[in-house]
């Protein structure tokens, strides 16, 4: 079996704030926007809320394209927006804003989805980061997209960014995806048999009128539909670049790890959507302070000692792709923190030395700003 492109794509979205009010931009100059695509033509768009904006790098060989490819695109966007006195920042919810007040863009793709989802599409005020990785082969793809669904709560664990909604502490590490649940067609996807099998499951959609085509399923894991990759779509946005590099480069070094298994004729053990739903609930309520469970072991393990395993199983890999820096900075982010962590511990901070609520928000807002453009390229 020949060795895939395992090829890196990196999208991610971003909310733009105001940097005198901290509080989102509900309709941003349209002038920031097209500069922002002319100095990065194909790169930059609009997304489904005029508040949000989305990068996408180009296709990466490396890991380390893929991390200047995206500090120049978060450069570039912090830049033009600053121009305009605002400011994107790298998290998937914010810490105060409210939903009601946004407006959607309007093209027909978004114009039709706030027509067929109703309320629920109006309070997608949250960002995300999807990793294309590049995997030629449809089965192939099929079948790395049925294992890897055990990884992606290992993942989504480091990434989490969105522990408030408008003003309070929600108690969940991952507030974005109890937003993103009320949609229809969204987390953990079937197991398929092949790529057969998943195109009648999607032709038996599109039939009946419920779907135009399979860039309507926003699962955690899909095969793309206008790319010959594997889409991870679970994580929040890193606020901090080198994690978001970090989490695409584990990403890329599992699925090829799960590939090396199968070329010895060995697969990683499947579970139902009933286990791996459980880490995945334990993910986006604790981050990786509770651990997850082995369900080979039967136990909750805490997440220091899976990640170490972890970093031992995909050891191979990240030498094969010279990643193993970018890997290890895994252990980086529990030392200090996801995002979610330290908006908490600004938040609280804040609150214990006298300042108000809000006060103690825009604090929050201000690392999140400033977090974002840590280790980016200026714009030109």
């Amino acid at each position: 079996m020949p060795e895939p492109g395992f090829t890196i794509g990196i999208e991610e979205e971003y909310l733009l704030v105001d940097r005198g009010t901290r509080d989102i931009v509900q309709s941003p100059p349209d002038e920031m926007l097209a500069a922002c695509q002319d100095k990065a033509p194909g790169q930059i768009h609009p997304e489904f809320l005029r508040c949000q904006i989305e990068v996408g790098t180009p296709v990466c060989k490396t890991v380390q394209e893929a991390r200047a490819e995206l500090a120049r695109l978060r450069g570039t966007v912090a830049g033009v927006a600053d121009a305009h006195g605002l400011a994107p920042i790298a998290a998937s919810t914010h810490p105060f804003a409210a939903w009601e007040p946004q407006q959607h863009t309007n093209r027909d793709r978004y114009n039709m989805l706030a027509r067929d989802l109703g309320a629920p599409a109006r309070r997608l005020m949250i960002c995300g980061m999807h990793v294309h990785v590049g995997v030629e082969d449809d089965d192939l793809r099929i079948d790395l997209m049925n294992q890897i669904r055990y990884f992606l709560p290992h993942l989504l664990a480091l990434s989490t960014s969105s522990p408030f909604w408008r003003g309070r502490d929600m108690e969940r590490k991952s507030y974005r995806l109890s937003v993103w649940h009320e949609l229809p067609r969204t987390g953990m996807p079937e197991s398929f048999e092949s790529y057969g099998e998943y195109l009648a499951h999607v032709n038996g959609l599109v039939r009946t009128g419920v779907i135009e085509d399979a860039s309507k399923l926003w699962w955690d894991i899909r095969p793309s539909s206008r790319f010959p990759t594997l889409e991870m779509r679970i994580t929040d946005v890193c606020t901090r670049l080198d994690d978001a590099v970090t989490i695409a480069a584990m990403y890329v070094c599992l699925l090829r790890m799960l590939w090396r298994l199968k070329l010895k004729n060995v697969t990683w053990r499947p579970y139902k959507n009933l286990f791996i739903g459980e880490n995945r609930w334990r993910a986006q309520r604790y981050g990786f302070d509770d651990g997850l469970v082995d369900f080979g072991r039967g136990a909750i393990i805490p997440y220091p000692d899976l990640l170490e395993e972890l970093l031992e199983l995909v050891r191979e890999d990240a030498e094969h792709f010279g990643c193993v820096a970018e890997v290890e900075n895994a252990r980086g982010i529990l030392k200090r923190g996801s995002s979610a962590h330290r908006q908490v511990a600004i938040y609280r901070e804040a609150l214990e030395t006298g300042a108000t609520g809000w006060e103690a928000l825009a604090k929050v807002v201000d690392w999140l700003v400033d977090e974002t453009v840590v280790g980016v390229v200026p714009a030109a």
